[in-house]
């Protein structure tokens, strides 16, 4: 007798919720198929079996909440001709798939959670509210892991955050200047990201402690630049990795984003995605934000906010003039970064988006 164990769900991630058996007790399955459905925070993970056999007894229910290494099942080792399992046929045309359980699910628990106030389920001491309506659902195995997540990272790590400011001025002209032209060669359009990226990776070889991590009481340099960049999908914001930024021009940068939002958007990014970032890049500008303060992405130790291009009034040169600025901010771990290391950083960042170019 064999077991089936979660396996490893991703960089930081230690359990997720098991959405959906694939196969029942006593259905048969050859080596590479898959038994299992487990969803994080991030992405939803496939169970493959590592050889042929049957299950024999399911020990963790769907829905339910499992660790990374725990059983949640065994099975025993049996020949299986390369044929399709008659049996497992019968069973994945029976089971509903993860979205359709999901949504149904969802549904019913609407149905049974939503409450109007003919009785208050919380206390309330103004007697004018008592005709408001209300709607109490669940928080779902998803939410509940990111909150926790979020928490873990600010109670593990000494979070500081630090701001400057960036006048874009240059870097929108030069897209205006070269859109057309960069697009017509390259086939993608000329973004901001692409000049925050490279630019990150310039400063972080200048200080190589915002590029590391704790592990233990030792610190890790990384000699190599995988930036996170978060993009917002239907399942929440996931940050997936661009491996190798320092190795890569504007326009690969570029076409490596659109990928991962694409991939993203699709529910189609794999574990290799969302792994081994050494730093990681949040832009809320695209949500309207002027400014804010990221958490950390463990084991990362810093995280840089993007935030709205805003028109305002700045003194250059003893003259007031109006230019299209971007406030900064780096969160970091000061356990690892000092606090002059991460002001030079964003001070060393604003240098170098004020004189772009384009590789």
């Amino acid at each position: 007798m064999s077991d089936i164990k979660v396996p490893e769900l991703g960089e930081s991630i230690i359990e997720g919720t098991l959405t959906s058996w694939l196969l029942s007790e006593g259905s048969s399955f050859n080596a590479g198929d898959n038994l299992a459905e487990i969803e994080t925070e991030k992405i939803t993970i496939e169970i493959p079996a590592q050889s042929a056999g049957k299950i024999t007894k399911i020990l963790a229910n769907e829905g339910s909440n499992v660790k990374v290494g725990e059983v949640i099942g065994e099975f025993e080792n049996i020949d299986v001709p390369n044929t399709v399992d008659q049996t497992k046929t019968e069973n994945n045309k029976a089971t509903p798939t993860s979205t359709d359980k999901s949504s149904s699910n969802n549904d019913t628990q609407k149905e049974e959670k939503s409450v109007l106030n003919d009785k208050p389920l919380l206390p309330n001491f103004d007697n004018n509210l008592n005709d408001k309506d209300e709607k109490i659902v669940p928080m779902s195995k998803l939410r509940q892991t990111i909150a926790r997540r979020l928490k873990d990272a600010q109670n593990t790590a000494a979070i500081l955050t630090t701001f400057n400011e960036v006048d874009m001025s240059l870097i929108l002209a030069m897209r205006k200047k070269n859109q057309a032209s960069f697009q017509k060669k390259y086939g993608v359009k000329l973004g901001i990201m692409s000049f925050f990226l490279k630019a990150c990776v310039q400063v972080l070889k200048e200080i190589p402690e915002i590029n590391s991590e704790i592990f233990e009481d030792k610190i890790i340099y990384k000699n190599y630049f995988d930036i996170g960049v978060a993009i917002g999908s239907d399942k929440g914001l996931v940050v997936p990795i661009i491996r190798n930024v320092e190795k890569l021009s504007n326009a690969e940068v570029e076409k490596s984003i659109i990928d991962l939002a694409n991939k993203a958007n699709s529910n189609k990014l794999s574990m290799s995605d969302l792994s081994g970032g050494t730093f990681s890049i949040t832009n809320g500008g695209i949500y309207g934000s002027m400014m804010s303060t990221p958490i950390i992405n463990p084991p990362q130790s810093a995280i840089l906010g993007m935030h709205s291009i805003i028109e305002r009034p700045i003194a250059v040169k003893n003259k007031i003039t109006i230019k299209p600025m971007m406030y900064t901010a780096l969160s970091y771990d000061h356990r690892l970064i000092d606090g002059k290391q991460a002001v030079t950083f964003l001070v060393r960042l604003k240098e170098i988006l004020e004189n772009p170019k384009i590789d």
